[in-house]
């Protein structure tokens, strides 16, 4: 652990992986308590596989038709937030129709962006580590776009936190108050897009639910207060990232995979120190 923090100061890729995971926490915490407290993390995780199909896009665009300015970040953002303006949609009709959505985001996402990648040219190293998480490769273009987003996420949230957590945890009394539900529900889910694109350089595509959820999880445990979560959260997943970045920088290991393990040990031992059992049948 030593190593890194002297390697910190001397190499800028790791100060970006460092910023870049802690801007990614602070929207992971506060995000993550509300897919944890209303239980749509399977939604969370249909858009973050979504997310793929737009990276191959714009990766496509930047190597085959020489579209400089397209980042993958960008194509990103296009889909995820096209993909929570459609669950917005579909979830406003009811239950079955919206896990269906949720299964065609999760699948066509995926096909998009792996049809797009096959007519990439080159090798498509990047992509790789957005898919399973590489934060040592956050280029600072990418690192001021997730700033961005995090103070996006934080602003909106402090605005209209009363709406979201009205619409989100008393849908029929927000109704009678006058409030447009689905129109909120729709800006939480894109919300949680954003998030899960700043997240995708942490952990990548396929584990990104996981930080999104463990450690609202393992703070629930303790507290019921929804501000008091969303703070204890967003500290928690900056340790936790921390920590994922400075192990697998120490011992060369991928930093995605590290980070998750991390956050699932924390989960478990806030098991025990919560007195769960961890068979099934336990309390």
């Amino acid at each position: 652990m030593g190593e890194f923090w002297q390697a910190l100061g001397q190499f800028a890729f790791l100060r970006h992986a460092l910023v870049a995971g802690l801007a990614a926490s602070v929207a992971c915490g506060v995000m993550g308590t509300f897919v944890v407290t209303r239980r749509i993390t399977t939604a969370a995780g249909g858009l973050a596989h979504a997310v793929l199909g737009g990276m191959g896009l714009a990766y496509w665009l930047q190597t085959a038709q020489g579209v400089g300015w397209v980042h993958p970040i960008h194509g990103a953002l296009l889909f995820a937030l096209l993909g929570a303006v459609i669950l917005g949609r579909v979830q406003s009709r009811g239950r079955e129709r919206a896990d269906t959505a949720i299964s065609a985001l999760w699948a066509v996402g995926m096909a998009v962006g792996v049809l797009f990648l096959f007519q990439s040219p080159g090798y498509k190293v990047d992509l790789m580590s957005y898919l399973f998480g590489n934060i040592m490769l956050v280029d600072p273009q990418a690192l001021r776009l997730l700033i961005l987003l995090d103070i996006i996420v934080l602003s909106v949230v402090w605005l209209f936190y009363n709406q979201l957590v009205a619409c989100s945890f008393d849908a029929e009394f927000a109704r009678l108050r006058g409030l447009n539900v689905d129109a909120w529900s729709t800006l939480l889910l894109a919300l949680v897009a954003l998030t899960v694109v700043s997240l995708v350089y942490v952990v990548g595509i396929v584990m990104v639910i996981a930080l999104l959820a463990l450690p609202a999880a393992s703070v629930g445990r303790f507290t019921s207060r929804l501000g008091a979560m969303m703070a204890a959260a967003s500290v928690l997943c900056a340790v936790i990232t921390t920590s994922g970045l400075a192990l697998s920088y120490t011992w060369d290991l991928p930093s995605g995979a590290v980070t998750i393990l991390v956050a699932a040990a924390i989960y478990l031992l806030s098991m025990v120190l919560h007195g769960r059992r961890l068979l099934p049948g336990g309390d």
